[in-house]
């Protein structure tokens, strides 16, 4: 199975590029959300996929970074199993795996719930993989 994910260093430079190119909120909005995670999780792996997504992963993706003309959107892929008592995700609320949070222009980031969810997706996807082994 072929696939276009490219790995930490390369990933980190392109992610690197996106927020420059972006030149606005959401490149500013992008870096904020990075720092967070790269703070929850000094051991964050950077990737590069599906043609352009900045990904987060630990033991499995945490979370995706998409920006688009209205929101920059952190899609996390397990969201639906985790718990959110700051209320944080509302987007993809519908599914029955991911959950996702919109960032619109000017909206302040609770630093510790994303950082605490952050975690969450983290201790997920380490429990899933320590299961299997």
């Amino acid at each position: 199975m072929k696939t276009d994910k490219v790995e930490t260093n390369e990933a980190s430079a392109l992610i690197d590029e996106r927020i420059r190119e972006l030149a606005d909120w959401r490149g500013e909005t992008l870096a904020h959300v990075r720092k967070i995670i790269r703070q929850a999780d000094p051991e964050v792996i950077e990737e590069w996929k599906w043609r352009g997504v900045p990904v987060w992963a630990h033991a499995g993706i945490i979370c995706t970074g998409e920006t688009y003309k209205q929101v920059v959107k952190l899609t996390f892929a397990k969201g639906a199993s985790l718990d959110d008592p700051s209320k944080l995700f509302n987007a993809s609320l519908e599914g029955n795996t991911r959950r996702a949070i919109d960032i619109r222009e000017g909206e302040l980031i609770d630093e510790v719930a994303l950082a605490a969810l952050i975690q969450a997706a983290i201790e997920l996807n380490t429990s899933r993989t320590q299961s299997k082994k």
